[in-house]
């Protein structure tokens, strides 16, 4: 398929922070009550993290640490919901639209089962989608690794986004 033909594109996102004290725990710009939040130069929001590398990597502009990087003060801090926002329009200015998201939050604690649709229709706002369109699935690892000792949250998401 030529680029002129071209009519969708699939990027992929990860993110992972380390969870620690004094820090409210924000997910999907949702704000969950939990004992840690997630560390980060910007409010921590891994899944709205993960989400904006895949919108902007099927657009093919790059990474969020190319446009918002965390050697910028401007950044210290920031709502995430504001830095997807600012991806939005990059994308939009660049012709496409999101179809639908897919996000996986993988963490032991807290159980998120009663933050998904919340987070759905957090992101679905933000993006301008239906939040029927942005599926959120939570995973625990059974104990393995970083986030399985309860030392961090990942997350992961899929994004299809098709020519405006």
């Amino acid at each position: 398929m030529s680029e002129t033909t071209d009519r969708t594109r699939v990027g992929i996102g990860y993110d992972i922070h380390r969870l620690v004290s004094d820090r409210p725990l924000v997910l999907g710009g949702v704000h969950i009550d939990h004992d840690r939040g997630l560390l980060g130069h910007s409010d921590g929001d891994a899944l709205l993290h993960c989400v904006i590398d895949a919108l902007l990597g099927a657009a093919g502009l790059g990474d969020i640490g190319e446009l918002y990087p965390d050697t910028d003060p401007k950044y210290k801090d920031v709502d995430s919901k504001s830095l997807i926002k600012d991806a939005m329009a990059r994308i939009r200015d660049a012709s496409f639209k999101p179809v639908n998201i897919d996000a996986i939050i993988h963490a032991e604690k807290p159980n998120l089962s009663k933050h998904k649709a919340p987070i759905a229709e957090s992101i679905a706002e933000l993006t301008g989608l239906t939040a029927a369109r942005v599926n959120i699935k939570a995973k625990t690892n059974e104990g393995l690794g970083p986030v399985g000792a309860r030392e961090g949250i990942a997350c992961s998401a899929v994004v299809l986004l098709a020519t405006a």
